[in-house]
């Protein structure tokens, strides 16, 4: 499950416990400018927890110093070794300015950044001075025993490249539906040991109808934005028509299997039929986007238990 930006930070050792007790794989926190910090709530997570895998997604690379980015990521590998994710990303460059730290050219700096931090938990002692890093003599007091693969959280086809030749992975947001998680890797060059997380907006109800109601609107939103996800679904061109023409009314009245191809909506079956295909597509861990209201998202987690119990 990923634990929404919205979701007060207080209540993410009660979802770590529970999806820990209910068998569940991993949980994923989001850091977002300006909500929660990712390693407090991935420290806060694993503190409480043996078994659960606890993923970030992502840390900004230029909100910190990659020096700080991989302290970071080495005390959270130590307090649980194993059992961290980290992931990495441009971060949204209006956030970035905001802050004063927008770079001018976001690809190099995530490389730069992403090499730097890659090194550093390896144990080297880094000096570099790059357009955007500049580091002299740093070496960690306490790298991990084991580093863990650096995920970046990127979209676009340069960034997926990149990914795939400095990363170890790629967290994918949602919607990661199967024929977008095969582009990406594919635009990442298809590299052995690449380490996949896709994000998938979760929304199970009682009927088919109802979940399509709820969700109808959010993806009304993607094709507004024109996210880029969505472009290799094999009824892109039919979607956009039928929104053209029909509006979110022809969203909900969409065939069924074009929502099961979007993400697990629908039914409990319809969920477990989504995931079947993104491990099919080579999706290793699998985020399940709740609602973003708490009243309406924490309620899901019990359909997360029991995908995970199946």
């Amino acid at each position: 499950m990923c634990f929404p930006r919205t979701f007060p930070a207080a209540l993410v050792t009660d979802v770590a416990r529970r999806l820990e007790g209910g068998s569940a794989d991993a949980l994923w926190v989001i850091e977002d400018c300006f909500y929660t910090t990712g390693p407090t709530l991935s420290a806060a997570a694993l503190a409480v927890t043996e078994r659960l895998t606890v993923g970030l997604g992502i840390l900004p690379a230029v909100a910190r110093n990659p020096a700080v980015t991989a302290m970071e990521i080495a005390t959270l590998c130590a307090l649980a070794p194993g059992r961290f994710l980290p992931g990495i990303g441009h971060g949204v460059q209006e956030w970035m300015g905001q802050m004063g730290v927008r770079p001018k050219s976001p690809l190099t700096t995530l490389e730069e950044v992403t090499v730097a931090v890659t090194r550093l938990l390896a144990g080297e002692k880094v000096t570099v001075e790059g357009k955007e890093v500049r580091l002299q003599d740093v070496k960690l007091d306490q790298p991990p025993t084991q580093a863990p693969p650096i995920l970046l959280g990127v979209r676009g086809p340069k960034s997926l490249a990149l990914a795939g030749r400095v990363g170890g992975g790629v967290v994918l947001a949602e919607p990661a539906s199967p024929s977008y998680v095969r582009a990406a890797v594919e635009q990442a060059g298809s590299p052995d040991d690449f380490v996949v997380a896709a994000f998938s907006a979760f929304c199970v109800r009682s009927d088919r109808k109802t979940a399509y109601e709820w969700t109808a609107p959010w993806l009304a939103g993607l094709i507004a934005e024109n996210n880029p996800a969505l472009k290799p679904l094999p009824f892109y061109e039919d979607l956009i028509t039928r929104y053209d023409e029909l509006g979110v009314a022809g969203l909900v009245t969409m065939p069924q299997d074009w929502w099961a191809e979007l993400g697990p909506i629908g039914t409990l079956d319809d969920a477990a039929t989504h995931l079947d295909a993104l491990e099919a597509a080579g999706v290793h861990h699998i985020g399940l986007f709740p609602d973003p209201e708490v009243e309406h998202g924490l309620p899901q987690l019990d359909y997360v238990l029991e995908l995970a119990k199946r």
